[in-house]
């Protein structure tokens, strides 16, 4: 569905066709560092931060398990529940309602530990049957299969009272880091018909909920540490536009995921911060790779990769509010492989890929896009006209995002996506590439592939696991069915009293247990 779909997919995910959605406040390896220009001194208490966020009226949901189209949606649960680790300043995997794991031999098997204090709002301890209750629901949900990938419901057990107990299918050395997203912990036996009054176990408990706006409070006896301020107010946006327009107004404190645009008028305004994260937005194109796509031959794919213009794509899609990308997912990996080498645009070999593989360039092709995130179709719109240098005629489509995702995503030939997560190149392989992967978006099928993933997990071993992690990006580079031709800058708009905005690429902003207003 939407950019917070992904986050959970992610989010998981997040939050998702894009989508989706990762987690990160202010202090410890968990939290985000201060924003540019924070206040220096103790952080004061007390205050109540009005933040905008994206979605749509159509799309609300209140499941913590369900399908997150909206970030506005995503930012209640996020600060309502605890998800069992998140992504970190230091590692990409930090504690949260777990506060340790540890493998297997065979990285089979993985526990992991409550920690202590942990309780819901009500002031019931969370206890491991909790946890184990609320993923054997996540897992049963219908994407349950790519949120905890290799796992199976009755392979999720507790030991204790405050030990969880996940057998996988096969070796998997990065689990803790999958967890991050999607494990939001409910009470055990939690009734669909009670999920707008179920407690939480996060930082903020959840005053009320009226059509897609929220106002939140302070959870007092939050385990993960102080809280400073008294109340979150949520306010659900539409269109980046009118959130920001509601910032540069006074009627909102932060906007979250502003957009260029309205960066580039907020850098004129001595009263509003601009806090940009790099890497934070994927919008690569999709080519599908399937028997019987037009795509289906890695000639054309290389082709396509070869006509785009990627710097032009940055300056006048993203007015330059971010970076030229080398067609591989998760460019934020501390173990992002930066010596494979830039691939630039190259007409006369692209013609001649295309000339080899017999592809028709007296046909039409469609790309389709969606208006979901501000300069999306744009990008659709101006690889079409770059494409045409190379005699490829394309016409760009939008669709309606409900349509795009019900009838487009997953099952196209061509189209736009969105991902927001992207510190983790396993991360994407996982969800999106490996045969098996339930958000496959090519429909990718490559025992090559598949291989060096399981390689790249199911080993703890430094050395061996570098080497599979590049084997497993080269492939991706040669031949997968994306074009990642940039990654965009996240851009969130704060008032100047707003202190301590968490920075960390992808999600990380929807953690704002750690920000004060001064």
């Amino acid at each position: 569905m939407g950019v917070t779909r992904r986050q959970l997919l992610w989010a998981g995910a997040g939050i998702g066709g894009a989508g989706l959605l990762a987690a990160c406040g202010g202090g410890g390896d968990s939290k985000g560092s201060p924003a540019p220009g924070a206040a220096a001194g103790k952080p004061r208490a007390g205050g109540t931060l009005r933040v905008g966020a994206l979605g749509r009226s159509s799309a609300i949901t209140r499941d913590p398990h369900g399908t997150q189209a909206n970030e506005s949606d995503y930012l209640v649960l996020a600060l309502v529940f605890d998800t069992l680790t998140v992504p970190g300043a230091q590692s990409n995997t930090a504690p949260r309602l777990a506060s340790s794991w540890e493998p297997s031999a065979d990285l089979k098997t993985w526990k992991f530990t409550i920690a202590k204090g942990a309780a819901f709002h009500d002031g019931t301890p969370v206890t491991a049957e909790d946890v184990v209750w609320s993923l054997k629901r996540l897992r049963n949900t219908p994407s349950g299969a790519a949120r905890l990938p290799g796992i199976q419901a009755e392979n999720i057990s507790a030991q204790g009272t405050d030990t969880i107990v996940l057998v996988s299918d096969y070796a998997n050395a990065e689990f803790p880091l999958l967890t991050r997203f999607a494990s939001f912990v409910m009470k055990k036996d939690t009734k669909d018909s009670e999920l707008d009054k179920a407690p939480g176990t996060g930082p903020f408990k959840l005053e009320w909920f009226r059509g897609g706006n929220a106002r939140l409070v302070r959870n007092d006896k939050w385990y993960g540490g102080t809280v400073h301020l008294d109340a979150i107010e949520i306010t659900m946006f539409e269109t980046p536009q009118a959130m920001a327009n509601a910032l540069l107004a006074g009627q909102i404190d932060l906007a979250s995921n502003a957009g260029a645009v309205a960066a580039r008028t907020a850098e004129t305004r001595k009263d509003i911060q601009v806090l940009r994260r790099p890497n934070d937005m994927a919008m690569p194109i999709v080519m599908r790779t399937a028997k019987g796509s037009p795509f289906a031959d890695a000639r054309v794919r290389e082709a396509m990769r070869l006509v785009v213009d990627r710097d032009a794509m940055v300056k006048q899609v993203l007015s330059g509010y971010g970076t030229v990308a080398n067609d591989i997912l998760g460019t934020g990996d501390p173990a992002f492989a930066k010596d494979i080498p830039q691939r630039k645009r190259d007409l006369t070999k692209a013609r001649q890929l295309l000339a080899d593989a017999g592809f028709d360039l007296s046909k039409t092709y469609e790309l389709v896009t969606t208006e979901d995130i501000a300069g999306l179709a744009d990008s659709a719109t101006l690889f079409a006209n770059q494409a045409r240098e190379a005699g490829i005629k394309i016409e760009v489509v939008k669709q309606e995002s409900g349509a795009f995702w019900e009838k487009t995503w997953k099952t196209g030939d061509f189209y736009t996506s969105y991902w927001g997560t992207n510190d983790s190149v396993v991360f994407f392989a996982s969800k999106t590439m490996v045969s098996e992967a339930g958000q496959n978006e090519a429909g990718w099928n490559d025992p090559g592939f598949d291989a060096s993933y399981r390689k790249v997990i199911g080993t703890a071993d430094t050395g061996k696991r570098a080497a599979a992690l590049k084997e497993l990006q080269q492939i991706e580079y040669d031949r997968s069915g994306y074009l990642l031709w940039g990654m965009a800058d996240g851009i969130d708009l704060a008032a100047a009293k707003v202190q301590n905005l968490p920075e960390l690429a992808g999600y990380g902003r929807v953690q704002l247990e750690g920000v004060w207003l001064s």
